[in-house]
């Protein structure tokens, strides 16, 4: 399950072991190509945190982490941030980064 981030507020993303963070909008296409792949990913990878970003509802939280282009996928340790892929990538790609940045 992928929860949503509301009011820049990323407390659930600092109390995870590990979290994966898809920074997104809703007008973007490749946003919405990645969303079901990340839904997916929450489904299967059962040691993960999954979490969704709206840029434009939590502008904040896109300008400290540097959000220029969407989407893109964080991946966060005990809340600090590990990594970052931007632009869409097919599911065993998106797969091998997460497993790479734990």
């Amino acid at each position: 399950m992928v929860k949503e981030i509301r009011n820049n507020n990323m407390d659930d993303v600092k109390k995870a072991h590990i979290a994966v963070v898809d920074f997104n909008a809703t007008w973007c296409g490749p946003c919405r190509m990645l969303a079901p792949i990340i839904e997916e990913l929450s489904n299967e990878m059962n040691d993960c945190e999954f979490f969704a970003c709206d840029v434009d509802d939590n502008g904040t939280l896109a300008q400290a982490f540097g959000i220029q282009s969407i989407p893109a996928v964080g991946v966060f340790k005990d809340g600090i941030f590990i990594d970052m892929a931007v632009g869409f990538r097919p599911k065993a790609q998106m797969k091998q980064f997460i497993e790479a940045a734990k």
